[in-house]
């Protein structure tokens, strides 16, 4: 092999470790980013903040619950978290992260979770379940735009 096609294939080799390093690396700062969102919007649910659909969820946003008989859209997310406020309060939650995929500006995050919820009655009921949820990549960054999942 001549040194210049030796050079080539050196160089080759250089820039490709180099994307793939960069590639990698964004890749973990995306998922990253991603799974900051959902603790986010826990977070959010457990403070109370009424403004984390409006803030979170893409216009399009169409949700299923494992509780719910159908897909909920944005407007009927946001109506029954107000319903869900009336009779109970969630205190504590744990989330436990799966799987995160990213694809461009897609994201496909899997995670178990465990909640206590207060209800006005002052009992309160612990649970576990799983969700998965589908979010992108928005000019306002990482958005939900769709989810399954619930109390097992």
């Amino acid at each position: 092999m001549k040194a210049k096609e030796l050079l080539k294939l050196v160089l080759t080799g250089v820039c490709l470790m180099g994307f793939t390093s960069t590639f990698a690396q964004d890749s973990a700062n995306d998922q990253a980013d991603v799974w900051t969102i959902i603790e986010g919007q826990w977070d959010a649910q457990e403070k109370g903040d009424k403004d984390w659909a409006d803030e979170m969820l893409t216009e399009d946003f169409t949700g299923w619950l494992k509780n719910s008989p159908a897909p909920r859209s944005k407007t009927s997310t946001k109506m029954w978290n107000r319903v869900n406020e009336m009779t109970g309060k969630m205190i504590a939650h744990e989330l436990y992260p799966l799987s995160i995929v990213v694809r461009g500006d897609v994201a496909v995050a899997h995670y178990l979770y465990r909640s206590a919820i207060q209800s006005t009655d002052e009992s309160i009921e612990m649970g576990n379940g799983r969700y998965t949820d589908v979010l992108v990549r928005t000019d306002d960054g990482w958005k939900f735009l769709s989810w399954h999942g619930g109390k097992d």
